[in-house]
């Protein structure tokens, strides 16, 4: 049984057509991204968080969620709330969920992927964004009265 080859030239085609098609969905996500990142002030994060851990990772993973964005950002972001005081727990759920929940690219992920793994996976990334930030958080300390 012979495999059938498709030839160079149909497979880059059809690439390019699927990269059109998709290409308004990835320029609105990037817009909605910006302004999401634009329209939260700094004062503002850190007036949100309260300081019980728990709440304040689910606040964390939730803002981060949904103002998804480029790893770098989110270090630097991460760095001015620490500065403004807020939790590390927070900061941590924040800058994983950042990278790893993306509430504003569900509509390119649901296209590509399908709609119910993208919402399953970002659920699922959610709940696990606010134990690893526990976990982190507590992992550090530990080292830290271990005298690592």
């Amino acid at each position: 049984m012979q495999m059938l080859e498709y030839p160079f030239s149909h497979s880059l085609k059809k690439t390019i057509r699927t990269f059109i098609n998709l290409l308004p969905i990835i320029i609105g996500m990037l817009l909605l991204t910006s302004l999401a990142v634009s329209l939260f002030p700094q004062q503002l994060a850190a007036d949100l968080f309260g300081g019980h851990a728990m709440l304040d990772a689910t606040v964390g993973a939730s803002v981060g969620g949904i103002a998804a964005g480029h790893p770098i950002a989110s270090y630097v972001l991460g760095g001015e709330l620490r500065h403004a005081g807020v939790s590390l727990i927070a900061v941590t759920a924040f800058i994983v969920s950042w990278v790893t929940v993306g509430v504003v690219q569900l509509p390119a992920e649901a296209l590509m992927l399908g709609t119910r793994f993208a919402l399953y996976r970002n659920i699922v990334c959610f709940f696990s964004v606010i134990a690893i930030a526990f976990l982190c958080v507590y992992t550090l300390q530990l080292f830290n009265q271990a005298g690592w």
